[in-house]
């Protein structure tokens, strides 16, 4: 319908615009589905209490075990600097997801 349509894209326009504005995220445009497929490959080799982030997949279970924030791995997709978000939720979780994943981000050094 057109108003799923719209609130789609409000979304996605919502979770581009915040993802830009968190330091060491590389956006892309998405192009389709409910999916965005960030670049994060500047936190690799970066450390928290003695985990080091190697690929987008200790990333992902870095978000999930310290942000509560799940995400998938690039690699499934074919590209391992990258990690998928579906942005098929409200705003209000949208927000709140990406509040703890740059919280999260930050501890990393």
């Amino acid at each position: 319908t057109i108003a799923m349509t719209k609130a789609f894209e409000e979304r996605k326009n919502f979770i581009t615009a915040r993802l830009a504005n968190i330091k060491g995220i590389i956006w892309n445009k998405p192009e389709g589905a409910f999916y965005v497929f960030p670049d994060i490959s500047s936190f690799f080799g970066k450390s928290f209490e003695g985990k080091t982030m190697n690929n987008s997949y200790d990333l992902c279970i870095y978000l999930l075990e310290n942000a509560h924030v799940s995400l998938v791995s690039g690699e499934a997709f074919g590209n391992d600097d990258c990690v998928r978000i579906s942005y098929a939720t409200n705003i209000e979780n949208l927000a709140e997801a990406c509040n703890r994943i740059e919280v999260a981000l930050k501890l990393l050094n």
